[in-house]
């Protein structure tokens, strides 16, 4: 699959905004610990990925009922779904001036419907990477990869799954309205975008 950037302007994969709050003193913190570890920017982006996959508990995983959708957020809480935990990988490759992107898939939710599930990129070597921060679980083995993808799922696409091959330099406003929207995962868990 080819990956397209949903703007030619490769600044606009390093910039801030309200969800990618790069910024904010929580994620340049945490850039800055996890960047003191290593030695270049590409052990940065996979200490940075592994930090959200793995210290930051998927929220349905964990059973937190808060939803967050800031990066700065998902940080200082410690808590998101796969949107939110996205948002924080962005923001803390953005806080290094690594280009990153959302990024997102349509799969099937279980209940013979779907849903969107998100997903971050990283551009390296000339060329985008999409990687799955959402945390690994039984089932589920995701690591971070420049050489080939090794993401939670892989889209069936005779069950109408489908990777979206859009690289989006801000959260797609369905995601964020959903976000934003809920006051607990339950009720996000009912007004998730089943399409973008």
């Amino acid at each position: 699959m080819e990956l397209t950037q949903d703007t030619a302007d490769l600044s606009a994969y390093l910039a801030a905004d309200e969800a990618i709050d790069h910024h904010h003193p929580v994620v340049r913190q945490t850039a800055a610990r996890l960047a003191a570890e290593v030695a270049d920017s590409y052990e940065y982006a996979r200490v940075a990925y592994e930090y959200v996959r793995d210290a930051i508990p998927h929220s349905q995983d964990s059973g937190d009922l808060r939803v967050t959708w800031r990066a700065s957020d998902v940080l200082a809480l410690g808590t998101g779904i796969c949107y939110a935990k996205s948002h924080a990988l962005v923001a803390l490759l953005r806080a290094e001036d690594i280009p990153a992107a959302l990024c997102y898939q349509r799969l099937a939710d279980g209940e013979g419907g779907h849903v969107v599930h998100g997903l971050a990129a990283v551009r390296f070597r000339g060329a985008w990477h999409r990687q799955d921060p959402r945390g690994n679980k039984p089932g589920v083995d995701a690591r971070f990869s420049l050489e080939g993808e090794r993401l939670a799922w892989t889209p069936d696409p005779s069950s109408g799954e489908t990777d979206h091959p859009v690289l989006y330099a801000a959260p797609h406003p369905a995601v964020l309205a959903a976000l934003r929207a809920a006051p607990d995962r339950p009720y996000l868990w009912k007004t998730l975008p089943r399409a973008l």
